[in-house]
């Protein structure tokens, strides 16, 4: 692994059973390197392979065959608690559909991501505070989601990624499902941490988020990494 790789996986598959059918390779071979400080965009259509292969960068899942290292770590050798310290620890995620816990208010759902640290409740209000004032929302502290704006969701589910000061942020389909004016402030957001802070940032899209914003874009069909021609892009 180079001296400035971040996430590395090697010959990566996930094949899943289907019954009496013949089984499904949803990540077929992948091989790839992401640096650190990269903003790489990962396009495909639904059903590539997409979310899968972010799953399996992230150790949400285990590969059936192939390698996938963080840092020089191999993510696959890992425990599931050594996987779950990696998670909260060095990787911030973000999902399309925000995950927020519906009875939280919006600090509660940020600062329920800093429940298995050892930062006394001085330091956890702190720093929610600072990143709810960071992305605009500070005022909605005590609201519920159901009481937020799809913006304001997603910007409380890219704070909760953010509490742990990660060196990776993954976001599945970050902007699918809001609205263009939102999408564009969710974009923006994502270019400030890479930019600015030098966050590593990984989005996965079936188009919907601008192909010109990463550094690195990708191309996935049927669960390879192809080039744009092939992926009929």
């Amino acid at each position: 692994m180079e001296e400035n790789t971040l996430l590395e996986c090697r010959e990566l598959c996930k094949v899943y059973a289907r019954g009496r059918g013949s089984p499904v390779k949803a990540v077929d071979n992948v091989s790839l390197q992401i640096r650190r400080g990269d903003f790489v965009v990962i396009v495909g259509r639904s059903g590539t392979g997409k979310s899968t292969l972010m799953n399996l960068l992230g150790g949400l899942d285990r590969p059936t065959s192939g390698t996938v290292s963080l840092e020089g770590n191999a993510l696959e050798k890992m425990s599931d608690a050594e996987l779950a310290l990696v998670r909260m620890n060095k990787i911030g995620f973000i999902f399309q559909d925000f995950n927020l816990l519906p009875a939280y208010t919006a600090f509660e759902n940020v600062e329920v991501a800093l429940a298995p640290t050892r930062l006394n409740k001085e330091e956890r209000r702190k720093r929610v505070e600072d990143l709810l004032t960071r992305f605009d929302i500070l005022g909605r502290a005590e609201h519920l989601p159901a009481e937020l704006s799809l913006g304001q969701q997603q910007r409380v589910a890219i704070a909760r990624a953010l509490v742990n000061n990660p060196v990776l942020l993954m976001a599945d389909e970050p902007t699918g499902g809001v609205d263009p004016i939102t999408a564009k402030e969710v974009t923006q957001k994502f270019v400030e941490l890479n930019k600015v802070q030098g966050v590593t940032v990984i989005v996965t899209t079936h188009g919907a988020f601008p192909f010109d914003l990463g550094n690195r874009l990708l191309f996935m069909k049927d669960g390879r990494i192809v080039s744009r021609e092939e992926s009929g892009y």
